[in-house]
């Protein structure tokens, strides 16, 4: 499946039905009055997140999305029927920003997503317009007036999708983020000998000693990323989420600790609580370095980072428990992810 994170679609929900003008008309009975019903009300655009979807690739190719108009009023004090409302299926994780777009420095943020089978509407259909019957008192008799249908409300927004995981992998190009998720998960990442390997964030289930977690491996980030250079300020969005912070550092490089001082710097310049998240860092490809020199950069790692520092290997899979051990332990202690919809109060 094709992955997308990001889609403007335009929103319109169902107008109200008009109120009829009808007048009784049976034999034998002269004045029969208004018998004229109201209009049916417009269907409402309702946002539901559903399990099992983990990309915005359908609205690629749907963006208009309006819900049914309600049916005109009819004789005989018929209501007409209400329209449907257009329930739009998203993943857990979506976020839906308004027109200015999730790029733009005034976006206002709408609704967010954070679990499965959350619902909320998000505009409403128009009301139905009264019918002569309504309209009918002492004075006025045979009243002509009704009332049309309520207007539909329309919008153009963006949707964007953080993907929710317990663990984000997160290193420089060719840091060997994909070869450990492949080596410790179900997912099946592309793997190549250059950076950027990876262009789109990719998720996989690890299974460690009767425990589960979602594993997010996010494209290699450069200096920059915070700014957008390589669209990595959306790439960093995917990880706002993640408990824990799996850094991978390319210990055959030629500047180990320079390029994980890289990354921690982007973190601290994208915010949103990355700088204070939980991280665990691994010296990776290891089996590529002397045994002297890697102890020497375990040690200044250590230093700079602050943390214990693991060795391990992607390719020959060496020095993978300590590091899943870490990982499972440091998950379960982190603080699960605030459940329900957080929306702003909103009318287009």
């Amino acid at each position: 499946m094709k992955f997308l994170d990001q889609a403007k679609i335009f929103l319109r929900s169902g107008a109200g039905g008009d109120g009829a003008v009808s007048f009784r008309r049976e034999k034998f009975v002269e004045y029969g009055g208004p018998d004229g019903g109201d209009g049916g009300r417009g269907g409402d655009i309702v946002f539901e997140t559903v399990a099992g979807l983990n990309t915005l690739i359908d609205f690629r190719y749907s963006q208009h999305f309006k819900a049914q108009r309600g049916q005109h009023g009819m004789g005989r004090d018929r209501t007409g029927a209400g329209g449907d409302d257009l329930v739009i299926k998203v993943p857990v994780g979506t976020q839906v920003i308004d027109d200015d777009g999730p790029d733009s420095g005034g976006a206002t943020l709408l609704a967010d997503f954070t679990a499965v089978g959350q619902r909320l509407t998000l505009l409403r259909g128009g009301e139905g317009g009264k019918g002569n019957a309504f309209f009918k008192t002492s004075t006025n008799r045979a009243p002509r007036e009704f009332e049309p249908g309520g207007e539909a409300a329309e919008a153009w927004v963006w949707l964007r999708l953080k993907l929710i995981a317990d663990a984000g992998l997160l290193g420089m190009p060719n840091a060997g983020k994909s070869t450990f998720l492949n080596a410790v998960s179900n997912a099946q990442a592309k793997v190549g000998a250059y950076p950027f390997t990876t262009l789109k964030p990719q998720l996989g289930v690890v299974g460690h000693k009767g425990q589960e977690l979602v594993l997010a491996d996010i494209p290699g980030l450069i200096a920059g990323a915070a700014d957008g250079v390589g669209i990595g300020d959306r790439f960093l969005g995917h990880i706002e989420r993640c408990r824990i912070l799996l850094h991978l550092v390319d210990a055959s490089d030629p500047d180990p600790v320079g390029n994980y001082a890289t990354v921690r710097d982007e973190l601290d310049a994208y915010g949103a609580g990355l700088e204070n998240k939980a991280e665990i860092v691994a010296l990776n490809k290891a089996d590529l370095v002397d045994p002297k020199l890697l102890a020497k950069l375990q040690k200044k790692l250590a230093k700079v980072s602050g943390a214990d520092v693991f060795l391990l290997s992607g390719a020959t899979q060496a020095g993978m428990e300590p590091v899943l051990d870490r990982l499972i332990e440091a998950v379960g202690r982190a603080k699960e992810p605030a459940a329900g919809v957080r929306v702003r109060a909103w009318a287009p």
